[in-house]
């Protein structure tokens, strides 16, 4: 049988799969129903210091490839998420999980992750530098000063195993600056990556955009993403050090989409649209798939092929 287990630090999972923040943990039901899963972990909703309704609906809408969604951070604030993570530690201690967090200002940041540190909280803390459905709010991860500046400032006094959240690169150089940055840092993983940001559809019935904020322009997720999401997962696994993984989110849909970014480099992989599609069950199928795929290469675990991927050899 293969095995899906994985770690990440000194994190030990079942199996590579869970959900993306965003998707089935806005609250304790869909945080329960994922806890009663067969995912591997998961992530409670990027956090704000205080509970945020988020934009105005319409804000998601499937299409024909995956999703458009400008969702804004709607979530129930940092403490409800921090209660939820501190009974689910004590109720399942074998089982960590992580706790995401989103401050719309730095200091929002400092606050949420000081009362983290400070909390019995004792799984995966991840810092959100890329969302990109906030009005008037910039992706700091765009920002490769400010996001110095950001860590900086965190690792000033957290101590607790950390990662980031990343938005999607398109430029080789890209990838050389921002891995140079996280490699100054005790980071424990990255995760890349966020939704598309800013595209945009339109309702060949009517001509009008398909969500109501800023104007119709909102993050793409599901298969249009997979791409993207499968060369920021390889680029960074090539750029980091080896004290920080990579957890591989974006376009995952069958058992192997998550061959595909495991042997891309991730060490564990999120799941978002086909998650809000499906629901939970999906976990089941994907766990059936990935074994599946794996047999049939003849591998025995995951670190049997991550990071393996082939390449052509430059012609002489």
């Amino acid at each position: 049988m293969a095995q899906l287990a994985t770690t990440i630090g000194a994190f030990h999972f079942d199996n590579v799969l869970m959900n993306a923040s965003g998707v089935h943990c806005y609250d304790l039901t869909q945080l329960h129903e994922l806890e009663q899963s067969e995912a591997g972990s998961l992530t409670t909703k990027s956090a704000t210091s205080a509970k945020r309704l988020g934009n105005p609906e319409p804000r998601y809408a499937k299409l024909a490839l995956g999703s458009i969604n400008s969702m804004g951070l709607p979530n129930e604030g940092l403490d409800y998420y921090l209660d939820f993570a501190l009974t689910h530690q004590q109720q399942l201690p074998d089982q960590p999980i992580f706790m995401s967090i989103a401050g719309l200002t730095l200091e929002d940041n400092i606050a949420m992750a000081q009362k983290i540190e400070a909390s019995d909280f004792a799984g995966l803390t991840e810092l959100n530098l890329s969302c990109p459905n906030v009005p008037g709010k910039p992706q700091v991860g765009y920002d490769f000063d400010r996001t110095k500046y950001v860590l900086d400032t965190i690792f000033e006094f957290f101590t607790k195993p950390l990662g980031v959240k990343l938005p999607p690169y398109f430029d080789l150089a890209q990838f050389d600056e921002m891995a140079a940055i996280l490699n100054q840092y005790p980071l424990v993983y990255v995760n890349t990556i966020n939704s598309l940001g800013n595209g945009l559809w339109v309702d060949p019935t009517d001509d009008t955009v398909v969500i109501k904020p800023k104007g119709g322009f909102g993050g793409i997720g599901g298969q249009y993403a997979k791409p993207i999401a499968l060369a920021n997962v390889r680029a960074f696994s090539q750029r980091l050090k080896p004290e920080i993984q990579v957890i591989g989110t974006g376009g995952i849909y069958n058992g192997r989409d998550v061959y595909d970014l495991i042997l891309c480099g991730a060490s564990m992989v999120q799941v978002g649209s086909a998650l809000y599609e499906e629901g939970p069950s999906i976990f089941a199928r994907l766990k059936q798939e990935l074994a599946a795929e794996m047999q049939a290469h003849g591998y025995h675990s995951i670190e049997d092929f991550r990071g393996k991927l082939k390449i052509m050899d430059a012609e002489a």
